[in-house]
């Protein structure tokens, strides 16, 4: 299990769990496991909520554009060790790839699945603490002068692919085919020299992903994924950084405590440094190897307010800064909020307040229109994404 042993405990203020890991927390309505909402004393899901009245529950716009369904969820995300490698479908991609899934009689909880439904799931993911990602590809270039820097003879051709005149994202591309495509029977020597030689490397530009490759080897023995990573940027964002990750974009985080908001859906077709369902292929046909990742800085809208601007219609995140003032909260429709410091007192248009304290998180209806909390506080705020144009 990749997940910490403390970090989501740490958020909300508990004592670490002694029966392993907490790797994810869930905010949202996704029907595999919607949050529990407790309103005017009587409980139930937010599924079962937003089904009840999703006019009321995501105001008549969103419920139009996204046939009654919350369109995002946000978690906190807790890893001591590498998830796999991974992407996420377009939302023609994961319609398309569901159908024909469908067609050929894959049942929904099929393991070997890759489109449990038939959303896209672009993702942001903003640290909480220091954060280590492998997120998009390398230029060709820097990835020829790191396999260079290795001196793995197996992989010397790849490197002279990379490092030639014209070389672009479609050899990126064929270069992780060839890694991910090795021959079965020369693969643990391969792997073993790339961990060797990853050893010998302790200083320079790509000292820190060398170290990432012997703990990703340690947690992963064996498996082919520790030679793909090499084609990968690695990254460490620090708390308030973020990184977005659109459809086609390569990625797998490694080790930190954050905040990912994506769209409603578990569609993730994987490579490597996984037990679970691996298609190569099929991740090699989403995969957009000139996909860009660098770290966003959230943007000043005004005072205590930025946000992590994407251009995808599903979500957008906030983050606040309440002081001991009053404070008007962004966003419209429905909203789900969680506190990461100090408190906050919400008020709606109706007067009703409800309080969060460090770990809470809510969940705004359309219906309960502008909101105003006052702290101290930080929270961070999701909400629905703007139409795309045209």
């Amino acid at each position: 299990m990749w997940g910490s042993h403390d970090g989501i405990a740490e958020l909300q203020g508990r004592q670490v769990p002694a029966g392993g890991p907490e790797a994810e927390l869930w905010m949202g309505a996704h029907p595999s496991a919607p949050s529990v909402v407790v309103r005017h004393g009587e409980q139930t899901t937010l599924d079962a909520l937003i089904a009840a009245d999703p006019g009321r529950e995501l105001g008549a716009d969103c419920a139009a554009r996204f046939g009654g369904r919350l369109p995002f969820l946000l978690k906190v995300l807790s890893a001591d060790m590498a998830l796999s490698i991974q992407v996420h479908p377009s939302r023609a991609q994961a319609e398309a790839g569901f159908a024909s899934e469908n067609a050929r009689g894959l049942a929904v909880g099929d393991p070997a699945r890759n489109y449990v439904d038939d959303w896209p799931k672009p993702e942001l993911l903003c640290a909480l603490t220091p954060f280590e990602v492998l997120a998009g590809m390398r230029t060709p270039a820097d990835a020829a002068a790191f396999l260079d820097a290795l001196s793995v003879d197996r992989l010397r051709p790849l490197a002279r692919g990379l490092a030639s005149a014209g070389a672009g994202p479609q050899d990126l591309g064929r270069a992780l085919e060839s890694i991910l495509c090795w021959p079965a029977g020369d693969r643990a020597e391969l792997i073993a020299d790339v961990v060797a030689a990853c050893s010998r490397v302790t200083a320079g530009p790509y000292a820190a992903a060398c170290a990432a490759v012997r703990r990703i080897a340690a947690d992963h023995p064996g498996d082919i994924g520790i030679v793909a990573v090499l084609l990968l940027r690695h990254a460490v964002l620090q708390p308030g950084e973020a990184v977005f990750m659109p459809a086609g974009g390569l990625h797998a985080y490694l080790h930190g405590t954050g905040i990912e908001l994506l769209a409603n859906s578990d569609n993730v077709v994987r490579a490597g440094l996984t037990g679970k369902h691996i298609d190569v292929p099929e991740l090699l046909k989403l995969l957009d190897p000139a996909v860009a990742v660098p770290a966003r800085q959230p943007v000043v809208l005004r005072d205590g307010v930025a946000s992590y601007g994407t251009q995808v219609p599903e979500f957008r995140l906030y983050r606040v800064d309440a002081g001991d003032g009053t404070i008007d909260l962004p966003g419209a429709g429905p909203r789900i909020l969680l506190c990461t410091e100090g408190a906050l007192v919400l008020r709606n248009a109706a007067g009703e307040t409800v309080k969060l304290g460090r770990g809470d998180s809510c969940f705004v209806s359309a219906a309960d229109d502008a909101v105003s909390g006052s702290g101290p506080a930080r929270i961070f705020l999701a909400t629905v994404g703007a139409p795309l144009a045209g």
